[in-house]
Formats: C-alpha cells, structure tokens, sequence
C-alpha cells in the first residue's frame, strides 16, 4: 500500500526501490483492469481491504504475494507410530 500512483510504485519496484523481490525480478507490466475500479481509501481502510483482494485473486487460480483474510487451517497432528 502506498500513497504513489500505481505506475509510479511499479516503476520502483522494477529499479528496486522499497521493492518486492517477486516484482522486481518477474513483474512485466501494471494490469489495469484489476484495479482501475477500486477507489483511492485511507490506509487504514486499504489494509482492511487488501486481504480480501488477495484471497479473491487466489480464488482466481493467481499466485499472491501477501496478506490473507483467511483463518489458517489447523495442523493436522501426525500420528505416532
């Protein structure tokens, strides 16, 4: 999350600029059609939001680097033998 504008903050990333690596090394280019719809929010909203964004795209079949708002699974015990 950042205040920049979306192309600003991708051409960051691929200089490697408070960057995530993934992006960096394996980002090509911005796809607008997955967020052109969403508005601009406060951050605190944003940070809510994020996860459920992320999960909808995992969803999707898309790997996603981030947050989730999903409760993790409980381990399963292996059993002794």
């Amino acid at each position: 999350m950042t205040g920049l504008p979306v192309e600003e903050r991708f051409a960051n990333h691929k200089r490697g600029y408070k960057s995530a690596s993934v992006v960096t090394k394996y980002g090509v280019e911005l796809a607008p059609e997955w967020y052109e719809d969403i508005p601009a929010m406060p951050y605190a909203e944003a940070a809510l939001t994020e996860p459920a964004l992320a999960d909808e795209l995992r969803d999707r079949g898309y790997l996603v680097y981030g947050p989730t708002a999903r409760k993790p699974e409980p381990r399963r015990r292996r059993s002794r033998r």
